[in-house]
């Protein structure tokens, strides 16, 4: 894949694919891993996030990150892109780097750096000297981190970093970064459908997506919308989503940490879409029972949307339309 091409698939709806654990939690089912992959692709996804936040990154061991790779990119068809996630220390990237290369990954999201004593500087070094050795393209992705819109703007000047994933709740942050950063870095929104409209109209060209990982149909008609600029059925489609993106974003019971039931909840989509979604490992856990009914719940309005508001609309992928 040229930069020009991944540069285009970045300008899309990416889905993270979660990760099926067994019901002990010990092993990685990797033959639902490529029929959930599998079930997004032929609902018109084409860019896809493994692993990912949604994926548990950090509670998989290097081997499992390896594996779900390449199950991912095993099942998927020429026309996908699969952005590989990787984190950790400077060494740790690489080793993956090279492994998910090998895999037949397209590129390298560098998921966000957690050590406790950061400093700007050493950030912009860790994301060059990577950039300088690896052998995928880097999509850096912040979240959590209080960097500062000129960091921000020079890492995404670096040489090898083909897309920023912006996953901080700070828009001025994200305008201030674009209009002081140079060159054609492809700017994601990390926020899903409820900050689309929002950061598409800032300059975001493609968004991950929260929904779209058990009903893609959605994510893919919010996009169709923001290219053609109707910003009232934008709108629409985003508020259809927010009941259930909000209950991702709250602590769950028993818990002051916030989005605990995010992971869950996108599981129990799954299951209710008829595929695996399976328990999460810790530090995640499961919904409470009272949490679950409201994602069940919302779930079914998310359906009577789709089926009431999208169809019998087209479901042809963004990357269909763009060659069409």
């Amino acid at each position: 894949m040229t930069d020009e091409q991944l540069a285009d698939s970045l300008r899309d709806v990416a889905s993270g694919i979660l990760t099926p654990f067994s019901e002990d939690r010990r092993d990685v089912l990797h033959d639902e891993v490529k029929r959930n992959a599998q079930y997004l692709y032929d609902r018109g996804m084409r860019l896809f996030l493994s692993p990912a936040n949604v994926s548990e990154y950090h509670s998989l061991t290097p081997d499992e990150r390896i594996g779900t790779v390449e199950s991912v990119v095993d099942t998927l068809p020429a026309d996908a892109t699969v952005l590989a996630g990787a984190g950790g220390s400077t060494e740790t990237v690489l080793d993956l780097a090279g492994a998910y290369a090998a895999a037949g990954a397209h590129g390298l999201m560098i998921m966000p750096p957690d050590h406790a004593f950061r400093h700007e500087r050493g950030l912009l070094a860790y994301y060059e000297r990577i950039g300088e050795r690896a052998e995928l393209p880097l999509i850096p992705y912040f979240r959590g981190i209080e960097v500062s819109a000129d960091t921000v703007a020079a890492i995404a000047e670096l040489e090898r970093v083909a897309g920023i994933k912006y996953a901080l709740h700070d828009v001025v942050k994200f305008v201030r970064a674009i209009e002081a950063a140079e060159g054609d870095t492809v700017w994601i929104n990390g926020m899903a459908e409820p900050y689309a409209p929002t950061l598409y109209a800032e300059g975001a060209e493609g968004f991950s997506s929260g929904v779209g990982n058990f009903e893609p149909s959605v994510s893919l008609s919010l996009m169709r919308v923001l290219r053609a600029g109707d910003w009232d059925r934008a709108r629409t489609i985003r508020n259809a989503t927010l009941p259930f993106q909000s209950l991702r974003s709250e602590p769950g019971s028993d818990n002051a940490l916030p989005a605990a039931n995010s992971v869950p909840a996108l599981k129990t989509g799954l299951e209710m879409a008829g595929l695996y979604g399976g328990p999460v490992r810790e530090p995640l856990v499961e919904l409470s029972e009272s949490d679950e009914r409201r994602a069940r719940k919302l779930y079914g309005d998310i359906e009577a949307f789709v089926e009431s508001e999208l169809e019998p609309s087209p479901r042809a992928t963004i990357a269909d339309e763009r060659t069409a």
